[in-house]
């Protein structure tokens, strides 16, 4: 008796032992160029330190980011690493950040981030059974022409631009200035401008090299020198799948990781040569505030963008500019309607 015993104790001692040992959770990653990618090589940093929350990943590059979100829905990743504007399906809070002319420039776009890692906001990460544990900057997107004459909204007017076809605010943008949309995805959208398919794209800096963007270019085109929007990545989880509080954890070491993450996108946009910038003039910089602010409320009222975003992204401009024409406006400050 006493060995039957003895055995026994020994079964629930190795039963609550390997109870404790987490399995593997898959980490999908999105990188246009694989495992050699810049946001691949963060993911593998971001590897060691998930060990020291007591989770083991296992990342999985994909140069297909559709592929890579059906997968995460399916339940083939337990965590995903893609562009806030995919998923904005997952959260549309933090989706938002990418609103067009929400953030006027990369050092904003990094404060705000920052302070989205905070716990206060982590109810806001949460919803449904996702969990946003991880916020970057991809950096500042710009309009790349095939042709400098394209200097103004006017001239864009019957030209054909690529946009990316699951993403709504792009379809109704173009509609709006009178311009023909040519679906495409992050995958061709490069291809289709340097092969005269489309004549304008909205790209950030950090591809122009990977995408060999200054074929599209030539000798006649320009990238103008007035960032549209921010974008963003985001680090998603099935939150069910991973040890409690490692959400946070996760956000806050990313936070760590953000004035890295400026340093070398900075260093991509001054890495362009000098001649392919077209600088727009100062006078005309207020006019592209307002068209883009017009359009961004629109899109907010159409449930494309998050009010609570709209709202905390037009304080953050504020606080940094308290002259802006926008401040002393209503139209976003959605808690007080």
């Amino acid at each position: 008796m006493k060995k039957i015993n003895t055995l026994i104790s020994t079964v629930f001692a190795l039963t609550a032992l390997s109870s404790t040992v987490q399995a593997k959770q898959t980490f999908c990653v999105f990188d246009l160029v694989g495992t050699q990618g810049d946001v691949y090589a963060l993911m593998k940093d971001y590897q060691l330190a998930a060990k020291q929350w007591g989770t083991d990943l296992e990342l999985k590059a994909y140069t297909d980011e559709r592929v890579l979100t059906e997968d995460f829905k399916a339940g083939k990743c337990e965590g995903a690493s893609i562009t806030g504007m995919r998923g904005r399906q997952f959260n549309s809070f933090v989706g938002s950040i990418d609103a067009i002319g929400a953030l006027p420039d990369l050092k904003l776009a990094v404060k705000v981030m920052q302070t989205l890692a905070d716990p206060r906001f982590a109810s806001d990460m949460k919803n449904g059974a996702y969990e946003i544990v991880g916020i970057v900057p991809v950096g500042d997107a710009y309009l790349f022409v095939n042709d400098r004459n394209i200097n103004t909204v006017a001239k864009a007017a019957g030209k054909k631009i690529a946009i990316l076809d699951y993403d709504t605010a792009q379809k109704k943008l173009v509609q709006q200035i009178g311009a023909q949309a040519v679906s495409a995805d992050v995958t061709n959208f490069g291809s289709k401008f340097n092969n005269g398919q489309v004549d304008i794209i909205g790209a950030p800096a950090a591809v122009f090299r990977p995408l060999e963007l200054y074929k599209g270019l030539g000798s006649k085109g320009a990238i103008v020198n007035y960032p549209i929007l921010q974008v963003s990545g985001n680090l998603i989880i099935h939150s069910a799948k991973f040890p409690a509080g490692f959400g946070q954890k996760s956000r806050t070491w990313i936070k760590g990781q953000l004035p890295r993450a400026f340093g070398i996108l900075d260093k991509m946009k001054q890495d362009i040569p000098a001649k392919y910038w077209m600088n727009v003039p100062e006078g005309d910089k207020v006019g592209y505030q307002k068209m883009m602010r017009e359009a961004r409320i629109y899109l907010t009222k159409e449930g494309i963008y998050n009010q609570k975003m709209m709202e905390l992204l037009w304080r953050a401009r504020c606080a940094e500019n308290r002259q802006n024409f926008e401040c002393t406006l209503p139209d976003e400050q959605y808690s007080k309607k």
